[in-house]
């Protein structure tokens, strides 16, 4: 990651806010994709591709071994990630339960 001079906290808050915002504004999974190719370098792309794709494995209770060879994601990532699910805001699991509700309704 770049070092830059520090911003305060309120600044990075209302940045991440307005990104959200803008996220949150898009209403196609088109727009959406189109919106993270824009924002991101591939390999951001691909890291956050990969930190959701283990997502489901993990709350199965998959070993993380086992997600490593079906996946080819990094038992460290696998670990952040599945430390995220335990300990972070609940933006996981309350998209993975977004994207189950719009599936359920579409069958």
């Amino acid at each position: 990651m770049k070092r830059r001079t520090e911003i305060d906290e309120k600044t990075a808050s209302l940045a991440l806010q307005s990104l959200a915002r803008a996220l949150a504004g898009l209403s196609k999974p088109e727009e959406v994709r189109g919106f993270l190719q824009d924002l991101c370098t591939p390999a951001e792309l691909e890291a956050m591709a990969d930190r959701w794709r283990v997502v489901p494995l993990i709350l199965k209770g998959v070993p993380y071994r086992e997600i490593h060879e079906l996946t080819e994601v990094s038992v460290t990532t696998i670990g952040r990630v599945a430390r995220t699910l335990e300990t972070g805001t609940g933006g996981y699991a309350a998209a993975l339960r977004r994207q189950q509700s719009r599936t359920s309704a579409s069958n």
